[in-house]
């Protein structure tokens, strides 16, 4: 078993201090997706090997999540695992396949709240069948150096039973909405099934090496305002609550990502996450307004403005730091996770311009604050 008891001493912990809240040189940045399919290297690893082979196998996975680091050194503040979301329902006992072209696919779906009985299993050891994610984060922590610190993550439960129902992607989510609305009871049952499992996973994570947890909710902005403070929020908050509580004073900050629930940002903000990530539909000032410091905001420039040229990143980007700051409560990111189209040219521009500028701004903070604490005494 890998050592977890003596990893490599820190060397930049600014995402971390900006988690807690904690004044920042500059604003920290990392992307979501940032270890994958854009990258030529990882398609090179991908002629080789199956995509859920390089999740199972922590050499791998390792080598894979460091690809982004290696490759754009100095200008990421974060890693975050090769692994995938759907691991859990793999944990759970249903298939998941990843097909080239189409994404994850599950041969055999949930139809109806009966199937439960049929496919899942009543309790998981998320040690037995999730051992190798455990082992990749501790491998990958040596193998980080100290560098960046490393990111765990999980997908929310609403999302991870819809492509339990769905059977993959969807357009409508007509199937897993079917759910909620006919068989409440039942949905309520296979959304606290996957909380639990949620839980273990991510205390794993902790204590196999993560200094960090993102849970991911990517279909949030499927459900409407009433149906995910019923069917959502409840579960992400016993999410935050249940892993610090079991992990206590070994706790790691905490980050949420609901897309499209915009609605809901108040509410993200007081569950116990210490990060609230954001898509594109928010501008910082309104963000700001409505979060009122509680959390720190990550987030969130459009993933496909990296389409747009040079010109068009660097204004973006620009706009979005000097927009919510460089060295409080904030977290630089994309909106939602990298295209894999995307050229590496523009994703080192998006980096670059976020470190220019956050540095430039964190300067006029510190000259704002100077020039104040001299009015104050003059």
């Amino acid at each position: 078993m890998a050592d977890t008891t003596s990893f490599p001493p820190l060397k930049n912990d600014l995402i971390l201090r900006a988690a807690r809240g904690e004044k920042t040189e500059r604003a920290p940045v990392w992307v979501m997706r940032q270890a994958g399919r854009y990258l030529p290297e990882f398609r090179a690893e991908r002629v080789e090997n199956d995509f859920f082979k390089i999740c199972r196998t922590p050499e791998l996975a390792t080598k894979v999540t460091l690809q982004p680091i290696d490759r754009y050194e100095g200008l990421l503040d974060a890693s975050i695992i090769f692994s995938d979301i759907l691991v859990i329902p793999q944990a759970l006992g249903m298939t998941v396949e990843m097909v080239p072209g189409k994404g994850p696919h599950f041969p055999t779906p949930l139809v109806v709240p009966a199937d439960m009985a049929v496919q899942l299993k009543e309790k998981v050891d998320v040690h037995k069948e999730l051992q190798y994610v455990f082992d990749a984060i501790t491998m990958t922590r040596h193998a980080l150096n100290g560098r960046v610190p490393l990111i765990g993550f999980v997908g929310a439960p609403w999302t991870l039973m819809a492509y339990m129902i769905e059977g993959g992607g969807s357009k409508t989510l007509s199937k897993a909405k079917e759910w909620i609305f006919k068989y409440p009871k039942e949905s309520h049952e296979l959304l606290g099934r996957i909380t639990d499992v949620c839980v273990d996973f991510l205390v794993g994570q902790v204590h196999a090496g993560a200094q960090m947890l993102q849970v991911f909710e990517s279909w949030g902005g499927e459900l409407g305002p009433h149906d995910f403070e019923h069917f959502s929020l409840p579960y992400l908050a016993q999410i935050a609550k249940r892993v610090k509580a079991e992990l206590g004073d070994k706790a790691v900050p905490m980050c949420v990502f609901a897309k499209g629930s915009w609605y809901a940002l108040d509410k993200l903000s007081v569950i116990g996450y210490d990060v609230v990530s954001l898509d594109w539909t928010h501008t910082p000032e309104s963000a700001k307004a409505i979060t009122l410091g509680r959390v720190t905001l990550q987030g969130n420039m459009d993933p496909n403005v990296l389409y747009g040229g040079d010109e068009a990143i660097v204004a973006a980007a620009t706009r979005m730091v000097r927009g919510f700051g460089s060295t409080r409560r904030y977290i630089a990111n994309l909106g939602h996770g990298i295209l894999p189209t995307v050229p590496v040219e523009a994703m080192e521009l998006f980096l670059k311009t976020v470190h220019r500028v956050g540095l430039e701004v964190a300067a006029e903070e510190k000259a704002a604050e100077l020039a104040n604490d001299v009015k104050i005494i003059g």
